[in-house]
């Protein structure tokens, strides 16, 4: 009697389980954007091998709408898998290479009198696309850099009294090396909290730099882009953008999400905490990455996956810290570890 109980318990479970399925699949339709991301991925691994962790932060911060700073010794594939990123989506592609001569008309435009009409015309920079690859960003100076930040963050630029709004889709990804310091400029603390992400990327492992040199020895093209194809339109990627928007956040997951930040001001191996845009930027990635989970809605493990990038450049270890070690990442995982997971 009492194994017959069990298993009406079980069968009753397994409707019930059958039933969130189905109600699930009934909220929000994520099977149209899981395909795509899984093209784009198909696409960039013709030519990248590994790295798979900057590839979904680079797809999360697409379908968040963010921009993202890659941090990385020279010849890790930084600058090659965001062009390739771009390239598998049908939208304009600009590339900016940063040097200390830079000027910031040479990112923004500049007006130029035209003779024909007796009166000065705006001439657009490469700023003005919807796909910009800055390589090396720490390359120019201060007032360079800071020609960034109202494009960046309001996704227009102000010339001459005029108001121009970039066109949509707008992501920026820059690069940057963390080893050589002749010639570069740190990043401020305000430019670095207008990046959604800063990714770490480090060297392959064996077997993937083996598949390198194979795929290299193998390989008869000359240009390693050219056979990755369009595979997501702009409006396709907009729409994934609002589809996210609409992903399930439970309470208790906004209030973990603020004790996450809260605790990055509180800690005292940390000089600088988190601001309030880091909370909101951590709410819109962690969406991002249920998304990318094929799921309308989040999970701690999404927040925790999607804080490491978030709030690593957005907080300072103190000199004392910094002296002995330790790094943002690591305290970060402290942190994480400290907090109690919503159930």
């Amino acid at each position: 009697m009492e194994n017959l109980d069990n298993e009406n318990i079980e069968n009753q479970s397994a409707i019930n389980l059958n039933k969130s399925e189905d109600q699930f699949q009934s909220r929000i339709d994520m099977i149209e954007l899981r395909a795509s991301l899984d093209k784009v991925k198909s696409e960039i691994g013709k030519v990248i091998v590994g790295q798979e962790n900057m590839i979904e932060h680079l797809l999360a911060a697409l379908l968040s709408n963010g921009h993202v700073l890659i941090e990385g010794v020279p010849g890790v594939a930084k600058t090659i898998t965001a062009k390739l990123l771009a390239k598998t989506i049908d939208v304009g592609f600009s590339r900016i290479q940063f040097t200390p001569d830079l000027m910031p008309s040479d990112i923004l435009g500049t007006s130029v009198f035209s003779v024909k009409n007796s009166e000065f015309e705006f001439k657009k920079g490469p700023i003005f696309s919807n796909f910009i690859l800055i390589d090396e960003i720490n390359r120019s100076p201060a007032k360079t850099q800071a020609a960034l930040f109202e494009v960046m963050e309001e996704r227009q630029i102000t010339m001459d009294g005029t108001r121009y709004i970039m066109d949509e889709p707008f992501l920026v990804v820059a690069t940057q090396n963390p080893i050589e310091h002749e010639g570069t400029y740190r990043l401020p603390e305000a430019q670095l909290d207008r990046f959604l992400f800063k990714i770490n990327v480090g060297y392959p492992n064996l077997e993937q730099e083996i598949a390198i040199i194979r795929n290299q020895h193998e390989s008869k093209k000359e240009d390693k882009t050219e056979g990755v194809n369009h595979v997501i339109t702009a409006g396709q990627l907009k729409s994934y953008q609002h589809l996210v928007k609409e992903i399930i956040v439970e309470a208790q997951l906004m209030e973990y999400i603020a004790k996450i930040i809260i605790n990055t001001r509180e800690n005292q191996f940390l000089y600088l905490g988190a601001s309030p845009r880091a909370s909101l930027a951590l709410l819109t990635a962690s969406k991002a990455f249920a998304a990318l989970r094929g799921r309308d809605f989040v999970t701690p493990e999404d927040i925790k996956e999607a804080s490491y990038a978030v709030l690593r450049h957005r907080v300072i270890v103190s000199p004392e810290r910094e002296m002995e070690g330790l790094t943002a990442d690591e305290i970060i995982r402290q942190i994480l570890e400290g907090i109690e997971i919503p159930r």
